[in-house]
């Protein structure tokens, strides 16, 4: 099966999500409110958030990410990537009342950016062999190191998965977190975090560049 072909299928997957649930954690497969925000305040670490900032998020399904930072009362500009133009929509139209809120399913319509997170794009690669969705992780990781100046982060079910507590699902993507955090040291900084102590399984890595 070829990337454009998994993509489509990834895209009627979460479409699906989104009608049965609305624009809701379950609606982009977070298994609880509770769980997105406890991943939300991995991913938000590498900001800076003491002086103002712009933002991508990327896979930003209907822009849960901009509630959260607003609750922050942090100063900043965001800009939502999805590839699905439904999610985009229900982006924009949670969100019309906020001047600093971008949607788009075209990335090459968003400006340069401090940072840029991406939570749970990873997670879901169908058929696909792991080598070959490894490959195309990286490659990824390299696009979204290109968008931002300032630094990244990105979060992936874990291969420490607890076997006994969690059956690890042929269709999931568990990655390596001591691959990725090698890849993103060697690759794009010198200054690389891996957090996997928050209680889930996955785990999360902060890309900090150095200006």
């Amino acid at each position: 099966m070829s990337f454009d072909q998994i993509q489509k299928k990834l895209s009627q997957y979460f479409i699906e999500k989104l009608e049965s649930f609305g624009p809701t954690a379950k609606g982009v497969d977070y298994n609880s409110l509770e769980s997105q925000a406890r991943r939300f305040e991995q991913l938000v670490k590498v900001i800076d958030s003491s002086i103002p900032f712009s933002i991508i998020d990327y896979g930003c399904g209907y822009g849960a990410l901009f509630d959260f930072l607003k609750t922050k009362e942090w100063d900043f500009e965001y800009y939502g990537v999805d590839l699905i133009e439904e999610m985009v929509r229900a982006g924009r139209d949670s969100h019309r009342e906020f001047s600093n809120a971008h949607f788009t399913s075209d990335e090459s319509e968003v400006p340069p950016v401090d940072y840029l997170v991406a939570g749970a794009i990873f997670n879901i690669k169908l058929e696909a062999p792991y080598e070959q969705w490894q490959n195309y992780t990286c490659q990824t990781l390299a696009r979204m190191n290109a968008m931002c100046s300032r630094g990244f982060s990105f979060n992936m079910l874990t291969k420490y998965s607890d076997a006994d507590r969690m059956e690890q699902r042929p269709d999931l993507f568990y990655g390596d977190p001591l691959f990725f955090f090698d890849h993103c040291k060697r690759n794009f900084s010198l200054n690389v975090a891996l957090l996997h102590d928050y209680g889930l399984y996955d785990f999360t890595i902060l890309v900090r560049k150095v200006i």
